[in-house]
Formats: C-alpha cells, sequence, structure tokens
C-alpha cells in the first residue's frame, strides 16, 4: 500500500476544490437543488469516491491534514453561539416553548433507539451514537465536531460514519416531509382549518418588494467594499477573539472529567457573551443602544457559514469509505429505524401537541427536515407544503429560530450527556 500525505495548505486546497465542484454540480443537476444537498457535501463525495477508487484499484491510499479543518469548524460553531439569543424564547410563544420541548424528546429518542439496536445486534454502541443526533439532528457540522471525541473513545472510522449517516439523513428528511405534511392534511384536517387567515402575508416578501420599489429603498441596500471589508474584518474579529477564550474554557471543562467536544467551550462562551452584551446599555451618539447591537450578526452568520463550507469540504474529501465495508448492516438498520421512529413521532406526537391544524401539519414537515437533515432542508419541505396549499408565518418563523440557535447547543448537551454514560 502507497501512501500520499497531503499537508494542511494542500489539504486545504483539495477541500476548497470540492467546493468548486459541488457549487457546479449543484447548479446543474436538479436532484442536489430538490433535496437542498450542501455544495461541500456533493463536492465532497466525488473526491471520496476517487481516493476510494485510488485505495480499492490502485493501493494508494491519501491522507490529508486537518489543522485548518479543525479551525474552520471551530468558527463555525463559534458563529453558532453568537446566534443564541435568549430573549428570543420569550417572544416566540407558547409554540417555540413546545417545540424545543419536542427537539428535547427527538435528540433523546435519537440517541437511545441506536444504542438499543447495537446492543441486539451487538456491535459497538459508539456507532449507534455516530449514526444518532450527531448526525441526525446535528448534520455534517456535528458529525465532524464529534468525530474527533468518538476516536479518541475507540470508533474506527467515525468520520466517515458520521458523514455517511448525515448525508442519508439529509435526503431522507426531504424525501420524507412534504408527503408526511399531505397524508396529515388530508387524513386530520378540516376544510375550514385549510383556509388562509388575513395575516398569512409573507412579511419578509412585502418588505422587499416595498423597498426594492423605491430608489432609497435599494440604496440602503448598497454599501462600498470599503465598508463591506470593515463589517468582515470586524465580524471575523470577534469570532477569532472568542475563539481563542473558548479554548481555554474548554480547557477548564476538561478538567471536570466529562467528555465534550473541542468548539464546545467557544460555542458556550459566544452565547454569554452575545446576551451579557444584550444586558449591557451604551450610549452612542446620544442615543442609549444595547451593546449587542453592536455585533454585526448577519456579518458574523456569514463569515460562520463560509467556514462551514470549508470545514465541510475538508471533512467530506478526507472520507475513508472503505471503512464503511464491515458496518453497511448495522448502520443500514440504525438509519431505517431513524427515519420511520421521525415520521411516527411527527404524525402521533408532534402533530397533537403543536395544536392539530395547518401550521402544525407545516411544522411537521419541517421537524422531518431539520430532525434528519438541516434547517434548510426543513424550510425547504415547508415551502413545498405551502406552494401547493398556502403560505402560513409561524412555522417559519419558529424553524429558522430552532435551528439556528438551540439545536446545535441541546443536541452538544444530550450528545455529551449520553458519551459520559457509557
Amino acid at each position: 500500500m502507497t501512501s500520499i500525505e497531503l499537508d494542511m495548505i494542500q489539504s486545504a486546497g483539495v477541500g476548497a476544490l470540492a467546493l468548486f465542484v459541488g457549487m457546479i454540480l449543484t447548479r446543474k443537476v436538479s436532484f442536489l437543488q430538490r433535496f437542498c444537498v450542501p455544495s461541500p457535501v456533493s463536492g465532497g463525495i466525488i473526491f471520496s469516491l476517487l481516493t476510494l477508487l485510488l485505495y480499492s484499484v490502485f493501493h494508494i491510499e491519501v491522507s490529508f491534514d486537518g489543522t485548518l479543518k479543525d479551525f474552520f469548524m471551530l468558527a463555525f460553531f463559534t458563529s453558532v453561539g453568537f446566534q443564541s439569543d435568549l430573549k428570543v424564547i420569550g417572544q416566540g410563544g407558547k409554540l417555540l416553548v413546545i417545540m424545543l420541548g419536542l427537539l428535547v424528546v427527538i435528540i433523546s429518542m435519537q440517541n437511545l433507539m441506536p444504542m438499543g439496536i447495537t446492543r441486539v445486534m451487538g456491535v459497538d454502541p459508539l456507532i449507534g451514537m455516530a449514526a444518532g443526533s450527531i448526525s441526525m439532528t446535528g448534520g455534517h457540522g456535528t458529525s465532524g465536531g464529534f468525530a474527533g471525541v468518538l476516536k479518541a473513545m475507540g470508533l474506527e472510522g467515525a468520520d466517515t460514519i458520521g458523514m455517511a449517516a448525515a448525508t442519508f439523513g439529509l435526503i431522507a428528511g426531504s424525501m420524507l416531509g412534504g408527503p408526511l405534511a399531505e397524508r396529515i392534511i388530508r387524513a386530520k384536517l378540516t376544510h375550514e382549518q385549510m383556509q388562509p387567515h388575513d395575516e398569512e402575508i409573507d412579511p419578509a416578501m412585502a418588505g422587499i418588494e416595498s423597498d426594492e420599489a423605491s430608489p432609497t429603498g435599494r440604496a440602503k441596500r448598497l454599501s462600498t467594499n470599503e465598508q463591506e471589508f470593515q463589517q468582515y474584518a470586524k465580524a471575523m474579529y470577534c469570532i477569532i477573539l472568542v475563539m481563542g477564550g473558548g479554548t481555554v474554557l474548554s480547557w477548564v471543562l476538561t478538567k471536570t472529567g466529562i467528555t465534550f467536544p473541542t468548539y464546545f467551550g467557544a460555542l458556550i462562551l459566544a452565547a454569554i457573551t452575545r446576551n451579557t452584551m444584550g444586558m449591557v446599555t451604551l450610549n452612542r451618539n446620544g442615543k442609549q443602544v444595547k451593546a449587542d447591537k453592536l455585533l454585526d450578526m448577519e456579518r458574523i452568520i456569514s463569515v460562520g457559514n463560509i467556514c462551514l463550507s470549508l470545514f465541510l469540504g475538508m471533512a467530506m474529501i478526507s472520507l475513508k469509505l472503505w471503512e464503511l465495508h464491515s458496518l453497511a448492516l448495522p448502520l443500514i438498520v440504525i438509519l431505517v429505524a431513524q427515519v420511520v421512529m421521525i415520521a411516527l413521532f411527527a404524525y402521533f406526537a408532534a402533530f397533537p401537541l403543536l395544536g392539530r391544524d395547518y401550521d402544525s401539519a407545516v411544522l411537521c414537515a419541517g421537524i422531518c427536515g431539520f430532525a434528519l437533515g438541516a434547517t434548510p432542508n426543513a424550510m425547504a419541505n415547508m415551502s413545498a407544503v405551502c406552494y401547493k396549499y398556502h403560505y402560513t408565518v409561524k412555522p417559519f418563523l419558529i424553524i429558522p429560530i430552532i435551528g439556528a440557535m438551540f439545536a446545535d447547543i441541546i443536541n452538544t448537551g444530550i450528545i455529551t450527556l449520553f458519551l459520559n454514560m457509557l
């Protein structure tokens, strides 16, 4: 077996190339657009298949340096922490609280069930964790984040298992959401319940249309290159500053004897920073403003998404698909069981608890999306349902809040609890 080892710069270059390939594929292949498959995943799979070919046919193993991959991962989860605004819970009302409760139940079941299956099949329970909420609710980002932890606990090929499971969930969640909501609507809703309310007008679209209709509206969306540079630079500085402090917090957390993912300290510190700043009032130009308004959240999210794409690109090219051969059967059983469980939970539990109305049916489509894939899949599922029937506001407010602000933090906490129980 011949080994080819790429350094961190070369690895980052190949990861970026995988991104470009994925962007082209996503634009050209309707299947990828329909199921909201991210560009790093579609492009990265091509490269991982190439490394599989080199390994299987030409007996050449390609290894990638993960130094920059870990940096990009840390930056992404730091940006997620900045998005965690606890004031939103009070503003979201009863429906948001119910959804948070359902999220906790879903994540717990996604870990309990695979552990039971692995026990029955006599395989390593860590395989169940890799195919549990780490890859289902967590998706590719959390799979990559916990790969090092699972490897340290003895699971070889943890990154490959997690990424393969996350890709399966991404597609399954997109395929399940629309048909399930359609079934609920036809079987459980009356004609009166299906009628739109007067307030169900897309506020975002209405705002954009009114802005774009006037020169002043268009002008306020424009900025100079120098302003853009300063805004993105400020966002990057904030992320790196908190990342540095987060590594110290992570070191402190290791002293507790509890296993945490490497990004947990930065994620928590970013959330603490955002919410602490929200309690401080500053005087700017004679006006009293909250300190958290100084954070350019739009740019922080953008920088985080760029880092996520680079991280995923590098993670996907690093997959060793040949490691899945011996795990194919238990992994397939677990993943199919995950899909069935989410379908039954959404139909029989989530729909009644959320109110048994049209909003509930649309939210069930969203639950299938983010519980098996990611928030974009949830939004695509709900959009497909609303396109057929009619638009409704609440699901499109609730799901992004759950996905962006709370899912990763709650998921990380529950996963950490389960891992420390093993």
